[in-house]
């Protein structure tokens, strides 16, 4: 959370802004983690029930962007302040991408079991990248929340396992597909899922980035990550 200020009204506007931002986040997280459910159970109900809420996700996006613009109007903010406020502005982008994923995850799904077609597809992988996401995002959301950026380094340096994942699966995807042309369409259902899982975890490392940039005032978005766990604790 934000310093104290001399305006105390500025330190509530913050506060506020943050608050919302994590609200937003907790909705992500349970989108993910529903979506998931009803992959890995392929559950018709709890797909519905995620296409349906991503409404509610688009509107606090557009809620939180009025909000950090209307502060930046209001109060000019500088330094920390300002850095902090647009690395809001961009943990919010990547909140509503990563629900639109979770949307997608959903729709995927659905279609899956609307064409009622048994999947003999082993995706081990996928519930496992599916899981790191969510932890991923869970914890760059702590990291935001508490303002660590030892911790948001961490998370970055600790995205590559849930590439590793994707990538066995798809060598994986690509044997099943060469054995059995008639699991094409299913396939290619499921690598879409697979995908937007991957694309979780890397707005989860986005956040995690965001956290670092407000802290210490560097962007180490491309830096080395043998150097970024160093400049991020600096």
């Amino acid at each position: 959370m934000p310093d104290k200020h001399i305006s105390s009204q500025f330190d509530l506007e913050l506060n506020a802004l943050c608050s919302s931002l994590l609200e937003m986040g907790g909705l992500v997280e349970s989108q993910t983690q529903e979506a998931m459910a009803a992959f890995t159970e392929m559950d018709l109900e709890r797909c519905e029930a995620v296409i349906a809420r991503e409404k509610i996700i688009n509107a606090k996006e557009i809620e939180i962007d009025s909000g950090c613009t209307e502060i930046i109007a209001k109060r000019q903010p500088t330094a920390r302040d300002l850095r902090l406020i647009m690395a809001i502005s961009k943990a919010n982008t990547n909140l509503e991408r990563a629900g639109d994923e979770a949307e997608k995850v959903a729709k995927r799904t659905r279609k899956i079991i609307r064409k009622g077609v048994e999947n003999n597809i082993n995706v081990a992988e996928i519930i496992i990248s599916g899981q790191m996401a969510l932890k991923q995002l869970r914890q760059s959301l702590d990291a935001f929340a508490r303002q660590d950026a030892a911790a948001a380094a961490a998370i970055v340096l600790d995205d590559k396992q849930i590439d590793e994942e994707f990538r066995a699966f798809v060598r994986k995807l690509t044997s099943y597909l060469a054995e059995d042309p008639h699991t094409i369409a299913t396939g290619l259902d499921i690598l879409t899922i697979a995908k937007s899982v991957e694309r979780i975890g890397d707005h989860a490392k986005n956040i995690a980035e965001f956290v670092i940039y407000v802290v210490g005032g560097d962007d180490l978005r491309h830096t080395p990550k043998k150097e970024l766990m160093q400049r991020a604790t600096e």
